[in-house]
């Protein structure tokens, strides 16, 4: 029996290129989505109703402070850092530290012609990130209408 070592960094398998091709955003083929530490980003639901776009991120252990989010020209650009310290000290030595950063970056990209930029609202509870970003009236479905024939 012979054992391969596999890298992280070497170019990646088929399989993991068929599966990065299926999930990875259609719109979004650049890099700015993907972790150069290979660590998880965090997970995100986008649903689109007849008046908005809601955008929900799970992100738990995190704080208001820690995100910033903007919107520009129909980008729209979730990003957080965290940075967290543990020490052990015992008689003024040091016996044990630890360093915690945690920090990424996700963009979407939305029709500017659709999406009203001045109406937008986030909160963030239970480590759970939503963001509703309502649609300008004139991009908002109309009803069905019956048109009279002459």
């Amino acid at each position: 029996m012979t054992l391969v070592k596999r890298s992280s960094n070497s170019f990646p398998t088929f399989p993991r290129l068929f599966d990065d091709f299926f999930t990875r955003d259609l719109f979004d083929w650049g890099f700015q989505n993907f972790s150069d530490i290979h660590s998880s980003l965090p997970n995100v639901n986008i649903m689109e109703t007849d008046d908005a776009f809601e955008v929900e991120m799970a992100a738990p252990g995190m704080d208001k402070k820690d995100f910033n989010i903007e919107l520009d020209n129909g980008v729209l650009k979730i990003s957080a850092q965290k940075k967290s310290e543990n020490s052990d000290k015992k008689e003024n030595k040091i016996i044990r530290q630890e360093y915690n950063y945690q920090s990424f970056q996700r963009t979407f990209h939305l029709s500017k012609n659709v999406v009203d930029e001045s109406k937008v609202e986030a909160a963030y509870q239970d480590g759970l990130l939503k963001i509703l970003v309502p649609k300008k009236e004139e991009a908002k479905a109309l009803p069905p209408r019956t048109i009279q024939i002459n």
